[in-house]
């Protein structure tokens, strides 16, 4: 008798304690479930308040005629700060089918020399290098900014400059922007700050469109290649001209021309007159 009692209790306890077990499983799996869900929902909220931003946007500028085209507009950043003895040096890699090598010469020099850099990235270019873009992307030397999709001018009427038609119009604008943003979040998870137009050209219509994105327009003041045009002397002589407050352009993506050579040289020169170099965020 007091095996069958002992047989029982046994049994029950061990009904109990699954019971218990299972109460636990399933608190455990509505609990993930409902996080699950807040997720999506807060997922859905930001993309709808995303899809609403930009129909405003829409709305506000779409019957807005430019009076203005120019890379020196009202609105782009073209110095920094002054104060300070700093010069921002600034790379762009523009994409394309002569556009998408890569001089990792300038890179390693200026990874090597710890001389800090922006690099404006244009979507075709990350296409064509997306290791070499992550890599540079974990680069604290680095910071790493947005180039545009196609490399156009930013119009909202198709004004082209250097025979590149610009964007057509403001959802072109949008498109411009908001997709290589979205490339450069996917693999860093970070959104960039600034935006430079392929050629650097803006309408002023085009720019506030840019300023409802969320982002500032990155000019400069000193042409430092010339779109990787200029010799190493035209690159030295244009480099080494840089103030305190200046925001130098050169190029990343044309390991063929002189911009490592001339860079090299000028920016250390730069530095033993008591420049130092930071980036456009910092």
């Amino acid at each position: 008798m007091k095996k069958i009692i002992f047989s029982i209790l046994c049994m029950l306890i061990i009904t109990t304690g699954c019971s218990k077990k299972s109460d636990i499983r399933e608190d455990s799996i509505q609990e993930n479930n409902i996080k699950a869900d807040t997720s999506q929902i807060e997922k859905d909220t930001k993309e709808k308040n995303e899809e609403d931003k930009i129909k405003g946007i829409i709305k506000a500028y779409e019957n807005v005629e430019p009076k203005e085209w120019g890379e020196h507009l009202k609105g782009v950043v073209s110095h920094i700060d002054d104060k300070n003895k700093e010069i921002a040096l600034t790379l762009d890699a523009c994409g394309g089918k002569q556009g998408s090598k890569y001089d990792k010469e300038i890179i390693n020099f200026l990874d090597k020399e710890n001389i800090p850099a922006t690099l404006f990235i244009n979507y075709r270019w990350i296409e064509d290098n997306k290791d070499i873009f992550i890599n540079l992307s974990k680069n604290n030397n680095f910071e790493i900014e947005n180039h545009g999709y196609s490399h156009k001018p930013l119009s909202v009427n198709k004004k082209s400059i250097y025979n590149i038609e610009g964007t057509s119009n403001v959802e072109d604008v949008i498109k411009e922007i908001k997709l290589n943003e979205d490339e450069i979040y996917k693999l860093t998870g970070k959104k960039p700050k600034y935006f430079r137009s392929g050629t650097a050209y803006y309408d002023e219509v085009s720019i506030k469109i840019a300023e409802k994105l969320g982002y500032k327009i990155a000019g400069f003041s000193i042409n430092g290649d010339g779109g990787a045009t200029f010799s190493k002397e035209e690159v030295i002589n244009e480099v080494s001209k840089s103030k305190a407050g200046d925001i130098i352009i050169s190029h990343f993506n044309q390991p063929n021309g002189y911009t490592y050579e001339g860079l090299k040289e000028a920016l250390i020169k730069l530095r033993k007159e008591g420049y130092e170099f930071v980036k456009l965020d910092e």
